[in-house]
């Protein structure tokens, strides 16, 4: 049986459509039907990939004497079966990150932002210089900072799910193809000025951004004045924050393909625990922070507990770190 009918007959016994098998392999449908057709055949990864995902040895499809009954089927949870990245789908990763990172920087810049405009229309009706009503201010200020929220939200959810089907290269341990390892590591070294630029940039912004709201505390000005001071700085750490999470993300990229920094083999035993309590912890964060402003009404002050939580994770991941690396010895 050559390989383009092993192929159909595999396909088949699974249950698959072409279409299924094609989006299992990262292919187009007509590159599923040439191959099954004899029109074409699969490259090398393709083919460690077919073997990986029917569970039979990459013998059985390409030796066309090994009849059906001598399939020597493999585990495919097997750790020791490990994956090959080609060229061409450590390119495709590559240019969805940083297509990603763009949205996602974006997104949390607008949930750093969405109060904004809540504490300006409220300090206008306090002030009563605009003719602003307390409950006009509460009704577009909250209606503006939950459609942000919302939309951020939106792309969190939409653009994850694009990155869960490289899932695998944050997770489990791969090799990479012929030539890939070279390409990576020369975009990554041509990028590094890039991502050390933003870093300086973003903090020095972040060190700047309370310089305002000091000035104006020092110098007595009005509660108006200090409150345009907070959203101030809200927008230089936005920009901040945009730029760290933008240029990170595609940084992250490289390491992840090259399995380095924090995405060492070993690493991403750990990263996978800390994930599990960044998803609990920030919730929760969020949550207080929410709960805690609308209460008070108190976002110029409020805001604090970005900064504060932040520093309590980094106390977290060392103590994750630390138990992990006792486990290891």
């Amino acid at each position: 049986m050559i390989l383009a009918d092993k192929i159909m007959q595999l396909r088949k016994k699974n249950g698959w459509s072409q279409e299924e098998l094609a989006e299992k392999l990262n292919v187009s449908r007509q590159s599923v039907s040439k191959w099954e057709g004899a029109i074409s055949v699969p490259d090398l990864d393709k083919i460690l990939k077919l073997g990986q995902i029917f569970g039979v040895s990459t013998d059985y499809l390409l030796k066309d004497e090994i009849s059906d009954e001598e399939i020597e089927y493999v585990d495919s949870n097997d750790e020791t079966q490990i994956r090959t990245i080609s060229v061409a789908e450590a390119n495709e990763y590559m240019a969805l990150n940083a297509s990603i990172a763009k949205r996602f920087s974006l997104a949390v810049s607008a949930c750093i932002l969405s109060p904004v405009v809540l504490i300006l229309l409220y300090a206008l009706a306090d002030s009563q210089i605009s003719g602003v009503s307390e409950t006009l201010a509460g009704l577009v200020g909250l209606l503006t900072l939950l459609l942000m929220v919302a939309a951020a939200v939106a792309v969190f959810i939409i653009n994850g799910y694009k990155l869960e089907q490289y899932k695998y290269i944050t997770e489990s341990s791969f090799e990479l193809g012929y030539g890939v390892s070279g390409i990576v590591e020369e975009k990554k070294k041509k990028f590094e000025s890039t991502f050390i630029t933003c870093l300086v940039i973003g903090v020095v912004l972040c060190i700047c951004s309370v310089i305002p709201l000091i000035s104006a505390a020092m110098l007595n000005t009005s509660n108006l004045i200090i409150i345009i001071c907070v959203d101030i700085l809200l927008i230089i750490v936005a920009i901040a924050v945009h730029l760290f999470i933008r240029t990170g993300m595609i940084r992250d990229s490289y390491e992840q393909l090259l399995q380095t920094g924090d995405y060492t083999r070993k690493a991403k035993k750990k990263n996978k625990i800390i994930d599990r309590i960044g998803g609990a912890y920030w919730s929760i964060v969020a949550a207080i922070y929410l709960v805690w402003s609308f209460i008070t009404m108190d976002w110029d002050k409020t805001w604090i507990i970005w900064p504060c939580a932040g520093v309590l994770f980094g106390g977290i991941t060392a103590i994750v770190g630390s138990t992990e690396a006792k486990d290891e010895n």
